[in-house]
């Protein structure tokens, strides 16, 4: 994807993200959150030698480290989601470190799977501060990659055992959170790191973050303890944020970012999304909650939901194949859950995707798509759709108020011709609206994904 996402219309609330080949910027030592020490290297887990394939993640502040995550809810879940899940349900939400592996999932791998994960987890947490073998385990631990296979342990054990020598690359520059970023990659064309700072009454802080997932992507990840490549991301702040807190602001926000995605409509065993928040700029150890400080939660919250969702598109902007970055808007809905459920039937429907591959505006199969999903109370008459170009011009009408507009043909070819564009669905039957990212379906997809394991 060569050009810039200049902006869709007004009807749709994004913030642009530029195109695929200036996704991978440099950023500065100084926009990264104080507190970690991370790094990536070749564990040997990818058969290409020299592939970073093993990232590490640890909170080196004095204060205390909040975590939350969401994971899958594929019923096969895969030996680190286990894993982790049940250390932060041990914990009460507390870790300090993360290990994740690339080049194979560790999923559906039995007994062997679950010692395996829990022997990076033992492994990680003695690079700790503090560590010591009776406590309880502050490392959680991710995979991505093949299903059914088996994960090269040996290797990997000695490849953080190496961060413990006086080799060791952890560190907090661009550099190292480069390599950990790269540490994620599967099938994915670039590193995915973003940060950004935010204040609350008055104090500084940041937030980083590092995703990853071409394919197999339409996560549906729920929170800890309630439990699509696979889509693993990891986000970074330096703010200070209780537990409870902290899993309530990631809920929110993995509804309105990661779970608004879709590059091929499958789910993976693996999807996970966790958020560390160390405290380390906080000017004192308390630590802002809900409860006790709606204001600064409010303002946390909000600002991880629209990091979150810069890191989401990310991955769609990746898609396996895509040659398309799609917004799909669906407004007017009787609640927000309905609209999420419609906006995601049409940025899962195989006619839908390979209809804008073709740049084909078969409206009609958007909506087939939007009349699939089950909704009391839906007047066809009150339905309209409209294609948004990014090029600022204006909206397309296809279909206003259930009656089918003349629509001129080249107009609706230059849209669909454009590298981002936005479809936009208006109900008529509510006042809420879902937003969802999509792409393509194109022959380089299924290129890809036919022989994945070679």
């Amino acid at each position: 994807m060569s050009q810039l996402f200049k902006r869709l219309s007004s009807t749709i609330n994004i913030k642009p993200l530029p195109s695929k080949t200036h996704l991978h910027r440099v950023l500065p030592d100084s926009s990264f959150p104080a507190g970690y020490a991370l790094t990536g290297l070749h564990a040997g887990v990818k058969k290409k030698s020299g592939v970073l394939d093993l990232a590490i993640i640890i909170s080196t502040s004095k204060h205390p480290t909040s975590a939350a995550a969401c994971f899958t809810r594929n019923a096969f879940k895969a030996a680190p989601v286990v894993v982790s899940d049940e250390i932060l349900s041990r914990n009460g939400g507390r870790a300090r470190g993360l290990v994740v592996n690339s080049g194979c999932a560790n999923a559906v791998t039995g007994r062997q799977g679950l010692e395996d994960a829990w022997a990076m987890v033992n492994e990680t947490d003695k690079l700790l501060p503090h560590s010591t073998s009776s406590q309880s385990h502050n490392t959680l631990v991710m995979s991505t990659g093949v299903i059914g296979q088996r994960l090269p342990i040996q290797s990997i054990i000695k490849g953080i055992q190496s961060q413990a020598s006086a080799d060791s690359t952890l560190a907090s520059d661009f550099a190292a959170w480069e390599r950990a970023a790269k540490a994620f990659m599967t099938t994915d064309t670039f590193p995915k790191l973003r940060s950004r700072s935010f204040e609350i009454r008055g104090t500084k802080y940041r937030i980083a973050g590092m995703d990853k997932g071409a394919g197999m992507i339409h996560p549906n990840m729920g929170p800890a303890s309630t439990l699509h490549a696979t889509l693993l991301g990891c986000i970074l702040t330096d703010a200070a944020i209780s537990p409870p807190s902290l899993q309530n602001a990631l809920t929110y926000a993995m509804d309105r970012s990661f779970n608004c995605i879709s590059v091929d409509g499958e789910m993976s065993t693996n999807d996970t999304v966790l958020v560390l928040a160390n405290g380390a700029a906080a000017p004192d150890q308390v630590e802002i909650d809900e409860v006790t400080d709606k204001e600064g939660f409010e303002i946390f919250k909000r600002e991880l939901t629209a990091f979150a969702a810069e890191l989401a598109q990310l991955v769609v902007r990746d898609g396996e194949g895509a040659t398309k970055f799609v917004t799909v808007n669906v407004k007017g809905a009787p609640t927000y859950e309905d609209a999420h459920r419609i906006a995601s039937r049409i940025s899962t429907s195989a006619l839908v995707k390979t209809a804008l591959y073709g740049e084909d505006a078969n409206w009609g199969r958007v909506l087939s798509a939007t009349g699939s999903v089950p909704l009391s109370g839906l007047d066809p008459q009150k339905v309209s759709v409209s294609f948004l170009p990014s090029d600022g011009s204006a909206a397309l009408p296809v279909l206003v108020n259930g009656e089918p507009e003349n629509v001129d043909e080249g107009r609706a070819k230059e849209i669909l011709s454009l590298e981002d564009f936005g479809i936009c669905v208006e109900l008529g039957a509510g006042m809420e609206e879902a937003t969802y990212w999509t792409c393509d379906f194109s022959y380089e997809y299924v290129r890809i994904n036919g022989d994945y394991r070679s």
